[in-house]
């Protein structure tokens, strides 16, 4: 398993994943977060098709930090059952890769 992470979320809204993004960077919690607005999620939920217009938020950070995360975003989110998923990072530039330790707690 790698020390770095790469996360992906989806929000509700432009207010919900631009607050949820500034306060994972201000709390260290991440190094980086990027927004992409306006998708489309089809998903099933209590044993229907939906369908909504969704943003993703993406990013880097640690594992050290995926717990964290994991409550930040549960605490924040107007989702009942947030998307909240990790991905290592197994290799990269290794300069960025420090820079990604250096900017999280």
């Amino acid at each position: 398993m790698s020390d770095y992470k790469l996360f992906y979320m989806t929000c509700k809204n432009k207010v919900e994943a631009n607050k949820i993004a500034y306060g994972l960077v201000k709390k260290d919690i991440v190094a980086c977060a990027n927004i992409i607005p306006n998708i489309k999620s089809y998903f099933k939920w209590n044993k229907k098709i939906n369908t909504a217009n969704e943003i993703i938020v993406i990013g880097k950070t640690t594992k050290k930090n995926m717990n964290k995360f994991i409550s930040y975003v549960k605490k924040s989110s107007l989702y009942e059952c947030p998307c909240i998923v990790f991905v290592d990072i197994i290799n990269g530039n290794k300069d960025f890769l420090r820079w990604i330790k250096n900017s999280t707690k």
